[in-house]
């Protein structure tokens, strides 16, 4: 029996469910007795999950950094289904550029996802939510609490922004008795490596990333491990939930951040 046992027979809304974490969290989500709403920038991606789902679970597709679609999104679905109980704010984009050599689209399209994204999807779906408990989520990454590295810093970057976010949100939303869960998840086996396949035609620039860089990925766990936890967390009323998958590198990564910013402390 799921521990969500608060939530069922209500309304839940995944951004990014066209596949990896947000896929894993409507179908977790369904299962634990929510209708829930499949949101993704791609149409089809969003159709095929609910589909699969069943159970009266329907998509939604708009662009996340478009505040205007955002808000008429949530218009419609205030129009068409009614109160929410659960918002999960998961879409977000991997771009394998660095901070010096990122071009101006890939830079734009990756904070417009992650960090504008986070607050108009905040903005404008947070308050449809009513009910006793109702519940935020929000995906950040391992990323953003360890010093960037590899191919990703742009990435890495945008993701210390997301968490910042969230951090803020938690605040806000607790003083209006929303509980609020973020997620740090760890290197797992999903698409957001090939992020620019759902790049909108006014980012410009190649569709498809190299496959070749997917291989850390293809080989990790599947998103569907940190169910359990993810679960725990929320029936718990919220947390901060870190997942990693790669026998303690992440904890001392973590660990050797905090540490270099406690050492830089200067009182004056």
């Amino acid at each position: 029996m799921s521990k969500l046992g608060a939530y069922a027979g209500r309304m839940a809304l995944v951004t990014g469910a066209g596949d990896g974490i947000g896929k894993m969290l409507a179908i977790k989500l369904a299962e634990a007795g929510m209708t829930v709403c499949v949101q993704d920038i791609r149409e089809e991606a969003a159709a095929a999950v609910a589909l699969d789902i069943g159970d009266g679970a329907f998509s939604m597709s708009f662009d996340i950094s478009d505040r205007d679609a955002a808000a008429a999104a949530a218009e419609s679905f205030a129009r068409d289904h009614g109160d929410l109980a659960m918002l999960w704010i998961n879409a977000g984009v991997g771009v394998g550029a660095s901070i010096l050599a990122g071009k101006p689209d890939q830079v734009r399209w990756a904070y417009e996802v992650n960090i504008l994204g986070a607050i108009w999807t905040a903005q404008c779906f947070a308050p449809l939510l009513t009910g006793d408990p109702c519940h935020v989520g929000i995906t950040a990454s391992t990323a953003a609490l360890r010093a960037p590295e590899g191919d990703f810093p742009l990435y890495a970057a945008t993701k210390h922004g997301t968490m910042a976010v969230a951090e803020a949100l938690r605040g806000e939303l607790a003083t209006k008795n929303i509980e609020t869960t973020i997620l740090c998840p760890g290197l797992l086996n999903t698409e957001i490596w090939d992020g620019a396949k759902a790049r909108p035609e006014r980012f410009g620039g190649e569709r498809r990333m190299d496959p070749k860089i997917a291989d850390l990925w293809r080989d990790a766990k599947t998103p569907d491990a940190m169910w359990p936890d993810i679960e725990r967390i929320m029936a718990a009323g919220g947390g901060t939930l870190v997942c990693a998958t790669d026998d303690g590198d992440t904890r001392s990564a973590m660990r050797e951040r905090m540490d270099a910013i406690e050492n830089g402390l200067v009182e004056i």
